[in-house]
């Protein structure tokens, strides 16, 4: 009866451990890393994107291509940097896929996308101030269009493939190459420069630059990301059963504190 006793308290502790201050200090922390990960993508995106207007101010080809590759770059890094606390989402519909697919919970979920979105308007201001602009202008750049709406499905689509799809196959060392690679590569083959990203949609209405979007603009571009999220649930489903087993490992495998991996 005493070890019963004590295999019930056990499991009690565990069942109450979400609960507990350490966890909720916990979430703080992969929070913490949302925000901090996501501002220093924003920067990158918004603040290459001026440095490009201004290096090759008449050729916009080149403009997108250092936009591009900066952006590239610099999201490989910043995975390999915060992804061993939080994962390294960066993006609340790679938390929304997460949640849905089991690997996270809806609480946690909401904390990872407010922390997502707030980094990204400080990552946008941060770009704005590192170029001697106010620190928060609203973009004029329209961006309309079916087009670009679907561009915008297809770009998310292929982004949550490409994150669950590496983490199932057991590679997730390679998953921030291949998450870089591939929104590079999207800067070119999607008309609308592949956004896919809520919160850096949403920071990007407030720098009126090459990379800005007007705030006009960015509803429809919302709705098609969650469209390709939705989409991209349901093939990840269909490809990989077992997806579940690794989901909490996404976008890369993260620790509690002690050592104790998500």
């Amino acid at each position: 009866m005493h070890e019963q006793g004590q295999s019930r308290a056990a499991d009690n502790s565990c069942t109450d451990m979400s609960s507990s201050p350490g966890a909720a200090s916990t979430v703080s922390r992969r929070a913490l890393a949302e925000f901090i990960g996501t501002a220093l993508l924003v920067a990158a995106v918004i603040g290459s994107g001026i440095a490009a207007a201004r290096l090759s101010p008449r050729d916009t080809g080149l403009q997108l291509l250092e936009n591009a590759a900066a952006t590239a770059a610099a999201l490989t890094a910043i995975i390999l940097a915060v992804g061993p606390v939080s994962g390294a989402h960066l993006n609340p519909v790679v938390t929304l896929a997460d949640w849905r697919l089991g690997g996270i919970s809806g609480a946690d979920g909401l904390a990872y996308a407010a922390a997502q979105i707030g980094g990204g308007v400080a990552g946008a201001v941060a770009a704005n101030v590192m170029f001697a602009l106010p620190p928060v202008e609203i973009s004029s750049t329209a961006r309309w269009g079916a087009h670009l709406w679907f561009s915008e499905v297809v770009a998310t689509f292929g982004l949550l493939l490409v994150i669950f799809g590496g983490v199932r196959s057991g590679r997730a060392a390679l998953v921030p190459i291949g998450v870089g690679a591939y929104i590079g590569g999207a800067y070119w083959f999607t008309s609308s420069t592949s956004f896919a990203n809520p919160a850096v949609t949403i920071a990007r209405t407030l720098s009126n630059t090459f990379a800005g979007i007007a705030p006009s603009s960015a509803g429809p571009f919302l709705a098609a990301q969650v469209a390709g999220t939705l989409l991209a649930i349901a093939a990840v489903r269909v490809l990989y059963p077992t997806i579940a087993e690794v989901a909490g490992t996404v976008v890369l495998p993260h620790t509690e504190p002690g050592g104790r991996a998500r």
